[in-house]
């Protein structure tokens, strides 16, 4: 492999209440992946072909990303907002993404309800696929949708740590 076809990305691991998380970033500092894993290889494995990293540089801070994690755990709930996410999908997919950076903490919305807000309002399947195929979680908080009723629905990271995140919008 020559050196053009090298991508590579910074990686740092923090611990939360909910367990470690770990962010990959591009070296411009745009979040490419994260999630409440220690392996960089599952957050990886999410990221777009087109985006992904070939090779890991493991930092112990990401700067503003790695505190925007911290402040958000320990009660800034804002503090996400201004971290630039770089994910690559169709057209609907990386609309979809755009509309959940939108949706405030403490209000989450149903699957239903984010498809309407994504300009489809019969597309709740595809609602559903924007949040499964989210790589970048907490920035692009895919954990704000629920199913109809309030109930949790799937989350990548796990109902435990779905529902920690919810109470503590609350």
């Amino acid at each position: 492999m020559n050196a053009t076809n090298i991508r590579p990305a910074d990686v740092a691991t923090v611990a939360t209440p909910i367990g470690p998380f770990t962010v990959v970033a591009a070296p411009d500092g745009a979040v490419l992946g994260s999630g409440w894993t220690a392996d960089p290889a599952e957050l990886t494995s999410v990221i777009h072909a087109t985006l992904r990293p070939t090779e890991l540089r493991r930092r112990d801070s990401l700067g503003a990303i790695t505190q925007a994690v911290l402040d958000y755990h320990a009660g800034d709930l804002t503090a996400i907002d201004t971290i630039t996410v770089r994910q690559q999908s169709g057209e609907f997919l990386t609309h979809a993404w755009e509309v959940l950076r939108k949706v405030p903490a403490g209000e989450p919305v149903t699957y239903t309800e984010f498809a309407g807000l994504s300009g489809r309002p019969a597309a709740t399947r595809a609602a559903a696929n924007a949040c499964a195929r989210n790589a970048a979680a907490l920035f692009v908080p895919c954990h704000r949708v629920l199913r109809i009723g309030g109930q949790l629905g799937g989350f990548r990271w796990g109902l435990d740590a779905k529902r920690w995140l919810l109470a503590h919008e609350r």
